[in-house]
C-alpha cells in the first residue's frame, strides 16, 4: 500500500486561554448569565436609519467570550471576516460556533470583549439596530403568511418605506428563484423552498452581514447538494455582504467558505482557506475533522520520515530531524501495489460504497483505511482473457467488462389449440411461441406479418 503527502508536527492551539467545558447553550440547571437587564442597564447606542445606506459590511470578534452561569461557551475569540467574504465556523456540537453567532445578532451578551460590525461597535447595539439578516435551521417561517408577506415582514420592522415594499420583495423572490410561488403559504412548499424563503426574507432587508445558522441541516441529501449550488451562486451575486456560516459539515464548508475557522471546546483551533487546512493542517483535531485522515505517528529523518522501521521520502517542512511528529495520510493519495513509500499491513475489512471500496489494513498495529480503485459494474468480468500474459504484481491490467444483453420484450401467449409453427409462416420465430393467435385474423409478433 502506498502513500504520498506531507509530514506535519503536531502543534497547539492558534489561540491562548485555559481550558475550560464548553457548550453552545446552557443546560437547564446552569445559573443565570448575562441578561436582556444588564444589556438594557447600558447606555443607548445609536444605529443607522432604516432607509440609510449601510456602510460595508465585515465582522471583527476582539476577544469576545461568552459564558453562563460560570461555564465558558466561548473563550477568548479573536477572529476578522473581511468584507465579501464567506467564513464558515466549523467544528463539533458543543464547540461554541453558535454561541459566536448569536453573540454578533445581538442574542447573547458577551462577558468580555467586543462585536464589530463594518468598524463600528454593536456590542450595544439591539438584534433589530444591527443590520444584519438571520437564517437558521428551521426556517422560522410564519404559517399564516404567504411567501410575499414572509420576506417583507422583515421591511415593514425597519419602516420602510411603504411604496419600495414590493420591489425589493420581488427582487429578493427573483434572486432565490422563488418569484413564482410568492402567493402560496409555507405549508404549500417543500424543505428546499421553505429555506429559500428564509434566505429570501434575509436578503430583502439588504443586509451588510448574513448570518446562516445550520441552514442545510433539515434538508436531505438531494436539496442539500441544490441549495449548495445556490448558496454560491447569491455569493457571486452580493460580493460586498459578509456570510457566516456556522456548520459541522465538513462538505458544506469546504465548498462554499473562502475561509474556514475550526473550533473545539469553546476556542479557535485553527483558520485558514480550505486547502491550506486540507494540505496542510496545523493540528491533529484540524487534520481529523476537515476531510477524512490517516494519523500515523512517525519519527522524522533527514530524508523524510520513518514508521515502525520502514523508511518514507516526505516533505517535512521545517520539522527537525530525530522529532516526533504525525503523518497525516488522506484516504485517496492510498493504493494497492508496489512503489516507493510502500507500506505493508493486513486488510480487516472491506466496505463497498457503490463507486468506490473503502479498505481498512492493519499498519504496525494502526489502523488506517484507504479508498480503492472505482468499482467495476455488476457484470464485470474479473478473471482476465485466457490469451493474456501474466503481469507482475502492481502492474496495470485491462479487465474484459461483458456488457448486458439487451432486454427482451415480453412473451405472448400462445396459441390455445398448443400448436407449433408460426401462423404467417414467417420462419424467424423462436422455438417459444411469440405469436398472439386469434380466430379471426392470423398475426406474427415477432415479425410484424401476418
Amino acid at each position: 500500500m502506498t502513500g504520498r503527502d506531507t509530514v506535519h508536527p503536531a502543534r497547539g492551539a492558534t489561540t491562548a486561554g485555559s481550558p475550560a467545558p464548553a457548550g453552545d447553550t446552557p443546560g437547564r440547571g446552569g445559573g443565570p448569565g448575562p441578561g436582556p437587564d444588564a444589556v438594557a442597564a447600558r447606555p443607548a447606542v445609536a444605529g443607522p436609519a432604516a432607509g440609510a445606506p449601510r456602510p460595508a459590511g465585515g465582522i471583527r470578534f476582539d476577544e469576545v467570550s461568552v459564558a453562563y452561569g460560570g461555564t465558558t461557551v466561548l473563550d477568548r475569540l479573536d477572529l476578522t471576516v473581511e468584507p465579501g467574504e464567506v467564513m464558515a465556523l466549523l467544528g463539533p456540537s458543543g464547540s461554541g460556533k453558535t454561541t459566536a453567532l448569536r453573540a454578533v445578532a445581538g442574542f447573547v451578551r458577551p462577558a468580555a470583549g467586543r462585536v464589530l460590525i463594518g468598524g463600528e461597535d454593536v456590542t450595544d447595539l439591539p438584534p433589530h439596530r444591527r443590520g444584519i439578516g438571520m437564517v437558521v435551521q428551521s426556517y422560522a417561517l410564519f404559517p399564516h403568511l404567504r411567501v410575499e408577506q414572509n420576506v417583507a415582514f422583515g421591511l415593514k420592522a425597519q419602516k420602510a418605506p411603504r411604496r419600495e415594499i414590493p420591489g425589493r420583495v420581488a427582487e429578493a423572490l427573483e434572486m432565490t428563484g422563488m418569484a413564482g410561488y410568492a402567493r402560496r403559504y409555507p405549508r404549500e412548499l417543500s424543505g428546499g423552498q421553505q429555506q429559500r424563503v428564509a434566505i429570501a426574507r434575509a436578503l430583502a432587508i439588504r443586509p451588510r452581514v448574513l448570518l446562516l445558522d445550520e441552514p442545510l441541516s433539515a434538508l436531505d441529501a438531494q436539496l442539500r447538494s441544490g441549495m449548495l449550488a445556490e448558496l454560491a451562486r447569491l455569493h457571486r451575486e452580493l460580493p460586498d455582504v459578509s456570510i457566516l456560516y456556522v456548520t459541522h459539515d465538513q462538505i458544506e464548508a469546504l465548498t462554499l467558505a473562502d475561509r474556514i475557522a475550526v473550533m473545539d471546546k469553546a476556542r479557535l483551533r485553527d483558520v485558514g482557506t480550505p486547502q491550506e487546512l486540507y494540505r496542510r493542517p496545523r493540528t491533529e483535531f484540524t487534520a481529523s475533522f476537515v476531510g477524512n485522515a490517516n494519523l500515523l505517528p512517525v519519527t522524522v529523518t533527514d530524508g523524510g520520515a520513518r514508521l515502525d522501521g520502514t523508511e518514507l521520502t516526505l516533505d517535512t517542512g521545517d520539522a527537525l530531524p530525530g522529532a516526533a511528529a504525525t503523518l497525516c495520510l488522506r484516504p485517496h493519495l492510498v493504493g494497492l501495489g508496489e512503489g516507493p513509500n510502500t507500506l505493508r499491513g493486513r486488510i480487516t475489512e472491506v466496505q463497498w460504497r457503490g463507486a468506490t471500496h473503502r479498505l481498512y489494513v492493519d499498519v504496525g498495529g494502526a489502523r488506517e483505511y484507504g479508498v480503492s480503485h472505482h468499482s467495476p459494474p455488476p457484470r464485470a468480468a474479473l478473471r482476465p482473457r485466457a490469451r493474456t500474459p501474466p503481469r507482475p504484481p502492481g502492474a496495470r491490467a485491462q479487465l474484459p467488462v461483458r456488457a448486458p444483453p439487451p432486454a427482451r420484450a415480453p412473451r405472448r401467449p400462445g396459441p390455445p389449440d398448443g400448436r407449433a409453427g408460426c401462423p404467417a409462416g414467417c420462419g424467424r420465430c423462436p422455438r417459444s411461441p411469440p405469436w398472439d393467435w386469434s380466430s379471426s385474423t392470423r398475426w406474427c409478433w415477432w415479425s410484424g406479418s401476418r
